[in-house]
């Protein structure tokens, strides 16, 4: 699936931005090839994506994918830093896990 940016508004930045997260951290999440995993919020079909900043600092986002007259844009619904228990809980079970997580 090819993306082709990100759709920001003051309807998701601003959830985005209370957790500290800046719109540039959470794009390199995706640049960086996080694991991608369904979210199970009923309604409306979301993603969680585990990956890493340019620094190597994990972050937690959940998005959905929306389609532009460009091609699909990834809207972040909310993101924040990883705890160390989520890091180390995420590392042991990658470990564990075989399959490839989904890519964007």
């Amino acid at each position: 699936m090819k993306i082709s940016g990100f759709d920001w508004d003051s309807g998701n930045w601003p959830k985005c931005a209370r957790h500290g997260v800046s719109k540039a951290e959470i794009e390199s999440v995706f640049r960086n090839r996080p694991a991608i995993h369904p979210d199970p919020f009923p309604g409306e079909e979301r993603f969680r994506a585990i990956g890493r900043n340019d620094e190597g600092r994990f972050i937690f986002a959940v998005f959905m994918l929306r389609s532009a007259g460009s091609g699909i844009l990834i809207r972040p619904i909310s993101a924040r830093y990883m705890h160390e228990k989520e890091i180390a809980s995420y590392e042991r079970q990658k470990k564990a896990q075989k399959p490839a997580p989904t890519e964007l």
